[in-house]
C-alpha cells in the first residue's frame, strides 16, 4: 500500500475484499451473483459519483481478471500454475505501458542486482524486449559480443537453435549466459542490413571496464566511457589525470579532449550528472519532470569541472542512450564542445526500481521524463550531432534502430526534434560524412581505422573555432525545483 496514491487505497481495499469473498474459480451463476453484490458494495458516504463509478469499475475488472484466470487454468492445453498466470498478468500490466516498465519477480530482481555489480558470465550485451523479441541495445567494449560485431538494434532470434520469440526477458538472458568458456550459437537479424547471421561465441566472465583512455598526438586526451555505473565519474576523472600526466611527461600540454560515448547505453542518473559537471563549469545540467510537480528536480554544475575548458568533442551514435544523452545534451546546450557522429538513441525517460515487500520482486517503472538545459526532451528524437559523420561508407544507407522504433514508446511532447545543429562554418561543411572507399575496415584494437575518431582528432588539431560560429547560449526554460 505504501507505494500507491492514497486515492487508490480505498479502491484496492474494496478489490481485496472482492478477492477475499470471491471463490477464485466461481461458476457463471456465482459470478452473476457477485456482480450484483459489487453493485451493492458499501462505499464511503463522502465519495463522489465519479469516484464511486471508478471504484466499481475497478472491482468489475478484477472480477474479469479472476474469470480469465479461471478459464486459462482449466482450459489451457497444459497445466499452468496460478503463480505463473498471475506473474504474467502483472508483467503485462506494466510492460504494455512503455518498453521500459515492467514487473520483476524476485528471481529476476536478484539477477538485475547481480548485473549491476558489474561481473557476470555471458556475452557482454545489453538487451531489451521488443514486441516479444530480444533486441540488442548495445554491446559492451571488449566482450565476445562487441568482438563478434554485434551492434545496436540487432535482433537475436535463436540461441543454440532454440527460438527466443515470446520468452520472458529473464529466460532469454538465462540462455545467453552460462559457464565462462562454454560456447553458444546465436542467430541474428542485423538491424542495418536485414540479413540473417549465425555466430558462434564463447562466453566469458564479464567484468565491465567502464573507462578507457589514451593520449593521441602527445596532446589530445581520449576518454572512452562504456556505461554509467557506480563510480563512473571518479574513474573518468582518474583517467583524465593519468592522460594529463602522460602529456606532462612528454613535455606537452593537452590541446583538447575527446569524450567517446558511442554505444554507451546509459546507467545511473547521478553519475551522468557527475560526469557532466567534470566538463561544464556552470549552469543547469539536466532536469526531470514527473507526474507530480513536487517531484520535479534539476541539477546544476557545482564547480567540480576538471578539464579547464579545454576544447571538447563528444562522439555519439545510435547506441548512445539515456545517461549518455544527458551528457551530450548538456554539452550541446551550453556550447561547451562539438557533438560529432550520428543521432543518438532517443531514450528520454527515467525509470525507478521499486522493491516490493516480503521479497516479492520489484517494479521497474517509468516515473519521469528528463530535459536538456534548454528545456527540450530528447524522447524518441535523440541528440542530433553538430557534424554528422558515419562509421562506414554504408551506414547512411541502412536502417538504424532507435527508441522510436520500440512498440509503445512514450511520445515526445514537443512532437518534433528541437535540438537543431549549431551554426557551422564553411570549414565544418568540408568535413567528410563518410570514409573514402579505400578506408580500412574498422578494427576495435586499431584507432587508425576508426573514421569518426580520426575526424575528431583532425578537428581538435585544427581548433574548434574553425568549425562553428559562436552563438549566445540557449535559454534555460525548464520549470523545476533546483537540486544541487
Amino acid at each position: 500500500m505504501k507505494f500507491l496514491p492514497a486515492s487508490l487505497k480505498s479502491v484496492l481495499l474494496l478489490s481485496s475484499a472482492f478477492l477475499a469473498f470471491s471463490p477464485l474459480y466461481a461458476s457463471a451463476v456465482e459470478e452473476a451473483k457477485l456482480s450484483e453484490k459489487i453493485e451493492k458494495t458499501p462505499l464511503p458516504a463522502n465519495i463522489s459519483p465519479e469516484k464511486k463509478k471508478e471504484a466499481l469499475e475497478t472491482i468489475k475488472l478484477l472480477q474479469l481478471f479472476g474469470t480469465i484466470m479461471d478459464v486459462a487454468h482449466t482450459e489451457y492445453v497444459e497445466p499452468v500454475s496460478d503463480k505463473k498466470l498471475i506473474e504474467n498478468g502483472l508483467k503485462g500490466m506494466l510492460s504494455n505501458l512503455d518498453p521500459h516498465s515492467g514487473y520483476m519477480p524476485e528471481e529476476e530482481f536478484q539477477s538485475m542486482k547481480n548485473e549491476i555489480e558489474g561481473h557476470f558470465g555471458g556475452l557482454g550485451m545489453e538487451v531489451q524486449q521488443d514486441s516479444g523479441h530480444i533486441r540488442v541495445v548495445s554491446a559492451l567494449d571488449d566482450t565476445p559480443a562487441s568482438r563478434a560485431g554485434i551492434q545496436s538494434g540487432d535482433l537475436i532470434t535463436d540461441v543454440d537453435d532454440a527460438p527466443l520469440a515470446g520468452l520472458p526477458l529473464i529466460k532469454a538472458v538465462e540462455k545467453l549466459r552460462g559457464k565462462p568458456g562454454s560456447k553458444v550459437v546465436l542467430k541474428l537479424i542485423q538491424a542495418k542490413t536485414g540479413k540473417s547471421l549465425t555466430l558462434s561465441l564463447k562466453r566469458e566472465k564479464i567484468k565491465v571496464r567502464m573507462v578507457r583512455s589514451a593520449l593521441y598526438h602527445d596532446n589530445l586526451a581520449y576518454l572512452r566511457l562504456s556505461e554509467f555505473g557506480d563510480h563512473a565519474a571518479s574513474e573518468l576523472a582518474a583517467a583524465f589525470n593519468k592522460v594529463q600526466k602522460e602529456a606532462a611527461a612528454n613535455k606537452t600540454k593537452l590541446k583538447g579532449v575527446i569524450l567517446d560515448l558511442r554505444n554507451n547505453p546509459g546507467g545511473r542518473l547521478d553519475e551522468a550528472v557527475a560526469v557532466s559537471r567534470e566538463f561544464i563549469p556552470s549552469g543547469e545540467i539536466v532536469s526531470i519532470r514527473a507526474r507530480k510537480a513536487e517531484s520535479n528536480q534539476s541539477w546544476k554544475a557545482d564547480g567540480s569541472e576538471i578539464t579547464h575548458n579545454l576544447p571538447l568533442v563528444v562522439l555519439i551514435n545510435s547506441g548512445s542512450a539515456s545517461a549518455s544523452e544527458i551528457v551530450a545534451g548538456a554539452v550541446k546546450d551550453h556550447q561547451r564542445g562539438l557533438i560529432l557522429g550520428t543521432r543518438s538513441f532517443g531514450k528520454g525517460s527515467v525509470q525507478s526500481v521499486i522493491p516490493l515487500p516480503d521479497n516479492q520482486g520489484a517494479l521497474r517503472l517509468t516515473t519521469a521524463r528528463y530535459y536538456t538545459p534548454s528545456g527540450h526532451s530528447i524522447q524518441k528524437f535523440g541528440i542530433s550531432p553538430d557534424i554528422e559523420i558515419f562509421e562506414s561508407s554504408d551506414d547512411s544507407k541502412y536502417f538504424v534502430f532507435h527508441e522510436a522504433d520500440f512498440t509503445g514508446a512514450l511520445e515526445n511532447e514537443d512532437k518534433k526534434p528541437l535540438d537543431a545543429p549549431r551554426t557551422l562554418s564553411p570549414e565544418a561543411k568540408k568535413v567528410p560524412s563518410v570514409p573514402p572507399k579505400s578506408w580500412p575496415e574498422f578494427d576495435l584494437l586499431k584507432p587508425s581505422t576508426d573514421f569518426q575518431l580520426q575526424q575528431a582528432i583532425n578537428i581538435l588539431e585544427k581548433g574548434l573555432d574553425a568549425y562553428f560560429v559562436k552563438e549566445p547560449p540557449k535559454k534555460v526554460v525548464s520549470e523545476t525545483s533546483s537540486k544541487k
